[in-house]
């Protein structure tokens, strides 16, 4: 016979075990750096090849620079996954514009493409900083800028990445001409802007660990695409 009295004492929940979990992280920096210089009628960008985690190196060549177009390329930094499936989302889109109209888009045209794909993840962005350079109508380089929600700017010269605050002040210096007297502005020849990207990415595997082992460097101009590859520090 059940005893009702008992059950007034009985506990009204029964206890549970409470197993604790990590939080999940959808987004990791991996590291690098990459640079672009615009000159009159050329374009100068390059990008490390290195891909870490933390002090865990993944890849000693892992690509951050690619060439969308015969005029137009993109140098990213940040997530690296993220940064692959932007290159593809823009070289989808390159693709169909091309086929729709039977020319290939134009740097400009490319840059307000990239805003809009970064605009359109805005809820859950892409984790990353990328540089997008080309030649525009006129035939000038140029340089956009933005953040990972698509805010967007043309300049002249930016670095983005783990190096990106020493090599930035670098580029004020040298491309910008910031503090220093006499300078009288305008756009830098080819042989020096190539020089300045080279120097600084000597220097920025000196002081970061995110950035070394490979160099991609490309030159933009009306020929076409120049690729080089270039060996950094390895440790």
């Amino acid at each position: 016979m059940m005893d009702y009295a008992s059950m007034q004492f009985a506990p009204t929940e029964v206890p549970v075990e409470h197993h604790s979990h990590g939080g999940w992280e959808p987004y990791v920096d991996n590291g690098g750096t990459s640079l672009a210089i615009a000159g009159k009628d050329f374009v100068i960008v390059a990008a490390d090849a290195r891909q870490s985690d933390g002090y865990s190196i993944n890849s000693r060549y892992d690509p951050k620079a690619f060439v969308l177009s015969n005029q137009t390329v993109i140098a990213t930094t940040g997530y690296a996954a993220d940064a692959k499936r932007l290159v593809e989302v823009m070289e989808q889109n390159a693709q169909t514009y091309f086929h729709k109209h039977d020319r290939a888009m134009g740097t400009t045209a490319m840059a307000q493409l990239m805003s809009n794909t970064l605009y359109y993840k805005r809820f859950f962005p892409y984790y990353v900083f990328p540089i997008l350079a080309g030649l525009d109508k006129e035939g000038n380089g140029a340089v956009f800028s933005y953040d990972p929600v698509g805010n967007m700017e043309r300049v002249v010269y930016l670095a983005c990445g783990s190096a990106s605050a020493l090599v930035q002040p670098f580029l004020d210096n040298q491309v910008g001409g910031a503090n220093q007297r006499g300078h009288e502005g305008g756009f830098l020849d080819r042989a020096t802007a190539r020089k300045i990207a080279i120097d600084a990415f000597t220097s920025a595997t000196e002081r970061d660990i995110h950035t070394g082992d490979w160099l991609d460097l490309f030159t933009i101009d009306r020929t076409g695409i120049h690729r080089e590859k270039r060996e950094l520090k390895h440790d």
